[in-house]
């Protein structure tokens, strides 16, 4: 007999001459089985395709994050004392995924481009910003990453995407290695934005606590001199506006190590979140 499903096979089987009462049980199941192996299958394309949301980052709002190190090797004692900067392209970044990119831009959000303590500390900007002042961010944050790099991505959005009418900068602690070359990078960051943009440049505190006196004396020294080439530049661009971390953690009653784990990256929870409301308060204020 040529089996069917559901209703039409039931009533064939009670039409059939032969077939009587006890062959009803088994048209039953016949019927349970195709119901139940249809919600099967519907169940499994429901699994499969959220599997498919997980593992596709355009479909989200979270950022892409590569796991590594935060740390950015050196050697030296280099040119202006620092050290070196090592290869650092392999180190912990954090990117907002395209559709997130777009959806800040469509709405005039802000961009953000930064080094290390940007990747440690921007998930708890965002949510911030979000609270603070309603604004949407997105990342481009690469551990020891110079300044130079962090302008290669503000061009490469600005090509890609456009630009908001608002830009975090949180690059030039890796430029300690090579401070003369910061202030072109300041220039041409300023240049890409134009002058209806306004820029927001966090600058820089490095005091290495586990190297030698020399070489910490070295990284004062050279923060300094990053900062200064940044108040320079804030003279002659009035849409730059410095925000002065170096300037917090040293007007610290009891300095800065309690904002600070190393000398450079940001204590939990207190570093990270004084350096976060120093953004959010600069951008409010803008």
């Amino acid at each position: 007999m040529r089996r069917l499903g559901g209703v039409e096979m039931l009533q064939q089987v009670r039409d059939k001459p032969g077939h009587g009462h006890h062959r009803k049980p088994s048209a039953w199941r016949a019927f349970l089985g195709s119901v139940l192996a249809i919600g099967v299958t519907l169940l499994v394309v429901a699994l499969l395709g959220g599997v498919l949301v997980v593992l596709d980052p355009r479909s989200t709002s979270a950022d892409t994050a590569v796991s590594g190190s935060y740390s950015v090797p050196s050697g030296g004692p280099g040119r202006y004392g620092s050290g070196t900067l090592g290869p650092w392209q392999n180190l912990i970044h954090r990117i907002s995924p395209e559709d997130q990119i777009r959806e800040v831009l469509a709405f005039d959000g802000v961009f953000m481009f930064g080094d290390s303590i940007a990747v440690q500390d921007s998930a708890a900007l965002e949510r911030l910003l979000a609270d603070r002042t309603g604004d949407a961010i997105a990342f481009h944050d690469w551990s020891g990453q110079p300044a130079s790099a962090a302008v290669d991505a503000l061009e490469e959005w600005s090509r890609t995407y456009g630009l908001p009418r608002r830009i975090v900068i949180a690059a030039g602690t890796n430029d300690i290695f090579d401070p003369p070359a910061f202030a072109a990078q300041i220039e041409r960051a300023l240049r890409i934005a134009g002058p209806d943009r306004t820029v927001y440049w966090v600058n820089v505190y490095v005091d290495r606590t586990k190297l030698p006196a020399s070489v910490r004396a070295a990284d004062r020294a050279n923060s300094a001199w990053i900062n200064q080439q940044l108040q320079d530049a804030e003279i002659r661009h009035p849409n730059l506006r410095i925000i002065d971390w170096a300037g917090f953690l040293t007007s610290q009653p009891n300095g800065p190590a309690q904002y600070l784990r190393d000398g450079v990256h940001t204590s939990q929870p207190a570093g990270g979140s004084a350096r976060n409301e120093l953004i959010a308060d600069a951008i409010r204020n803008r």
